[in-house]
């Protein structure tokens, strides 16, 4: 599904102060997987979700999605393509202040062009399976941490992307609620097929993904 072939990323190339942040680096996540990238802060961990993403371009290499060269797209392509093919888990939530916990997790099937009847059923299915029904009224200020990182996954399952990448999103979490979020990533990825490629440096998070990555200084390992 996802294949990377011999990335690189450098920042501020050329300079004194160059950092070769991913080194050649060969990956393939196939579909229905749930794998996290694992290792020492500063290994590269994040600029690998944001690569594999598009959210940052790469240096170097090839970045494949169903055989279609991703890495290689324009930038409207590329936003196109995060629409509709992939949900974002950010650490710091990047929920909506001034919408709902319901609205939030509508955004991106109202960007998609999901019929409004489409939209409610499928808010209230996530919902249900978060457990965040009875705050979807809610505004994120009014909500916990754990309960905007609940609404964060929903938003990123609701358009039933083809991939989840999730950027430590256990981080702010405590460990009840870090154990319940796994728990119910694992639960999309088994019954809506989803992958989810997340990354962490928790042995209790590491442990609930089926394949383990491991980083170092910007390399597999």
């Amino acid at each position: 599904m996802i294949r990377l072939c011999r990335v690189n990323k450098r920042f501020y190339p050329g300079e004194a102060r160059e950092v070769h942040a991913l080194r050649d680096i060969d990956l393939s996540i196939q579909e229905g997987e749930f794998a996290v990238i694992t290792g020492p802060s500063g290994c590269g961990k994040t600029t690998l979700l944001n690569a594999i993403g598009l959210l940052d371009s790469i240096s170097s290499g090839e970045i494949w999605l169903d055989e279609r060269l991703i890495s290689a797209l324009g930038e409207h392509e590329k936003s196109d393509l995060r629409r509709d093919r992939m949900g974002f888990v950010f650490q710091a939530y990047n929920l909506v202040p001034v919408l709902s916990a319901r609205e939030n997790i509508a955004l991106i099937m109202q960007l998609r062009g999901f019929k409004p009847q489409q939209i409610e059923a499928r808010v209230a299915e996530v919902a249900q399976m978060l457990q965040i029904e009875h705050k979807l009224d809610a505004l994120p200020a009014r909500l916990s941490g754990g309960e905007q990182q609940r609404v964060a996954v929903a938003r990123a399952v609701a358009a039933k992307p083809s991939v989840i990448l999730a950027d430590e999103p256990t981080a702010n979490l405590d460990s009840h609620n870090a154990a319940l979020l796994m728990r119910m990533m694992r639960r999309l990825n088994e019954e809506e097929g989803i992958t989810v490629l997340f990354s962490s440096h928790d042995d209790d998070v590491i442990n609930a993904a089926k394949r383990i990555i491991r980083l170092k200084d910007g390399a597999l390992c």
